[in-house]
């Protein structure tokens, strides 16, 4: 008991900051542009640590190490597509959407934007997003509640559904109180710690092992294939099939509202590159340690983990290798990792549900604080949607964001991608593509043909769409080519 008090203790402080954080910036949240961009007034350091802490949730310190537990090396693909598609995303999306989301009627939000980019009056586009937006973040935020009751669980031996409650609860609080300015602040201080924390395990884990070249003498002596770039076992098809999926997870990343909108938040855009190298170490040092904890606890870690257990070893490892109140800390990382992007995506999803649907077709001439009433209100019913999928402890938590991940990707990557660079595309293909490819992800999930992760048909199939529909469809009229002109101007000149 006197150890879980230690443990209690150190998580009761890092709460206590971030509901503190969420009040403090409830009164300063009365305007919409507040509540779900902070009034585009992010610096490189928050807009960076912000954007990288609310994408690697706790599938980071708890899925991909138990992915790296199990299969070993291969685990890495993934982590090289993501690294690949951070870069990307940073060097080609983040200063072209900031500038041309201020340029079109200062869109707040990704529907919001591609609504603004083809002038739509019809409202179409808003509406697929916002449905295919509250479908997809419904299974992501569940995910990190997953992962939070996993978390309660293993650290407190809490029943998981006391669990998932205390998670949801403290996520809530802070997004329903204080909005974009108390999740981009809580997500800079959480992006530090779980970028410590990540760090600390494997290399406390080499350090009781004997050191690194022990550690790794022990796995080859325990574990002879984890050091195999490719399963041999699985034949040439399948290993083709699995390094195609493994690097497609990098397209989803230029379709995450959650992501995508710390660009647009920025104070000036020209501070995106500083923000990028920030971004890019980070993310670059974090998966490499991901990785590297499922090798060492693979030695460490005396009891074979099997099937969903794997994605405890985190978990198990701080909880053994550090004093109560220390490893608390740590711990408190994982529960960093799941706040930061749950949060985020809260967020998005309510500014989603109040900006373009409650505005667009419930009631046009709502006021600012009625639009934020709204925001809020809707964060309390997405969470309790969330809470009721997640209820089911023997969820794998990568699996889950595999397929929120894919979704995203397939409906607004192509979509945002092309609308940036492309200015022959019409509000048609864009409709077309967000169909093609939130439908073909939703299909292919279920039959999982050939054993192909479901974003690169998805994402293949929505950009072939975006074109052809574009190409038969009428150009678009001179004030849409006059708005890429602009925004093409001003990026080339910043």
């Amino acid at each position: 008991m006197a150890t879980n008090w230690h443990v209690i203790s150190a998580f009761a402080i890092y709460l206590g900051v971030m509901v503190y954080i969420g009040v403090y910036y409830y009164r300063r949240s009365n305007q919409l542009s507040d509540y779900i961009l902070g009034g585009r007034s992010l610096g490189p350091w928050i807009t960076s640590m912000g954007a990288e802490a609310s994408d690697m949730s706790g599938w980071m310190l708890m899925g991909l190490p138990g992915l790296a537990y199990l299969s070993g090396l291969p685990a890495m693909w993934i982590a090289v597509g993501l690294a690949l598609g951070t870069w990307a995303n940073w060097v080609f999306i983040s200063k072209r959407l900031r500038n041309y989301t201020e340029i079109a009627n200062d869109s707040l939000t990704i529907p919001d934007f591609l609504n603004n980019r083809f002038h739509d009056h019809s409202n179409m586009l808003n509406l697929v997003s916002a449905i295919f937006t509250f479908i997809f973040f419904l299974i992501y935020t569940s995910s990190g509640f997953v992962a939070g009751g996993k978390l309660f669980e293993t650290v407190f031996g809490l029943p998981y559904v006391w669990s998932l409650l205390i998670t949801a609860g403290v996520v809530i609080s802070y997004t329903f109180l204080g909005g974009f300015m108390a999740v981009s602040w809580t997500d800079f201080i959480q992006g530090i710690m779980m970028f410590f924390a990540i760090l600390l395990v494997p290399m406390t884990g080499m350090f009781a092992l004997g050191g690194f070249e022990e550690t790794m003498a022990r796995l080859q002596a325990t574990v002879p294939g984890h050091f195999a770039l490719f399963d041999p076992a699985i034949g040439t098809g399948a290993t083709i099939i699995m390094l195609i999926s493994s690097l497609g997870w990098g397209l989803g990343y230029f379709g995450q509202p959650h992501i995508l909108v710390r660009f647009m938040a920025i104070q000036n855009a020209d501070e995106l590159h500083k923000a990028t190298r920030i971004a890019m170490t980070w993310v670059i040092i974090s998966l490499a340690a991901a990785v590297s904890v499922g090798f060492v606890g693979r030695v460490y870690w005396p009891t074979l983990l099997e099937g969903a257990d794997a994605e405890r070893i985190f978990l198990l490892m701080s909880s053994s290798l550090f004093t109560p109140f220390v490893g608390g800390f740590i711990l408190s990382a994982v529960l960093a990792a799941i706040m930061s992007t749950s949060s985020a995506q809260l967020l998005v999803t309510s500014a989603t549900i109040s900006k373009d649907l409650y505005k667009n077709f419930v009631h046009r001439g709502a006021g600012e604080r009625e639009l934020v009433y709204v925001s809020r209100v809707t964060v309390l019913l997405v969470a309790a949607c969330a809470i009721l999928l997640a209820l089911n402890p023997n969820s794998y938590i990568l699996n889950i964001v595999a397929y929120a991940w894919a979704g995203f990707g397939s409906v607004f990557g192509p979509v945002v991608l092309l609308a940036l660079f492309w200015r022959r595309m019409t509000r048609n293909g864009a409709l077309a593509g967000m169909l093609v490819g939130g439908i073909t992800v939703l299909v292919w999930k279920q039959f999982e043909w050939f054993g192909l992760y479901e974003i690169v048909p998805g994402f293949l199939f929505a950009s072939l769409a975006i074109i052809v529909v574009s190409l038969l469809d009428a150009p678009p009229h001179k004030g849409i080519t006059d708005d890429f002109d602009e925004a093409n101007r001003r990026h080339i000149l910043g």
